[in-house]
């Protein structure tokens, strides 16, 4: 493979090249040496590393965790990189468990707006006023649904 620009090694990974300079300002991609009058150069091993990064990135790991996984990516420490794994499985177990009420409240608010006749305030709209800053519970006409916090 011959030596890529930045824009060549972004176009490559199917990233921009802003994405790319923000991986190396984060420590996730190193920055080529500039030879003197030359723009720098990557080679293959930036491509993968690139490709890496986005691919860990698609499984929803932080740049932090990403930063743990290049740092374990010899192949020799597989037991670290499955106990990294395994607290974002943990973590998006945990998140799919919040979505999954937030499904299910909106559904009931849903419902009962549907279930209105006439000209009566929507219970959805009514629920989300009378959502105080910092609750985590919604209420629809007599129903009461609690949500999570999104952080």
């Amino acid at each position: 493979m011959k030596l890529l620009t930045i824009g060549a090694l972004a176009a490559s990974a199917g990233v921009h090249v802003e994405t790319v300079r923000f991986y190396q300002r984060k420590g996730l991609l190193p920055e080529p040496e500039r030879l003197p009058g030359s723009i720098r150069r990557y080679g293959q091993s930036d491509l993968e590393r690139l490709h890496f990064v986005k691919s860990a990135k698609g499984l929803g790991f932080s740049l932090e965790e990403i930063g743990q996984l290049l740092k374990l990516a010899d192949g020799t420490h597989c037991r670290e990189a499955a106990e990294l794994a395994s607290r974002h499985l943990a973590s998006v177990q945990a998140r799919l468990g919040e979505l999954h009420r937030i499904e299910d409240a909106l559904r009931k608010q849903l419902e009962a707006c549907k279930s209105r006749q006439g000209n009566f305030p929507c219970p959805l709209i009514e629920s989300l006023r009378e959502h105080t800053t910092g609750s985590s519970t919604f209420h629809v006409g007599n129903l009461r649904s609690s949500l999570p916090s999104m952080r």
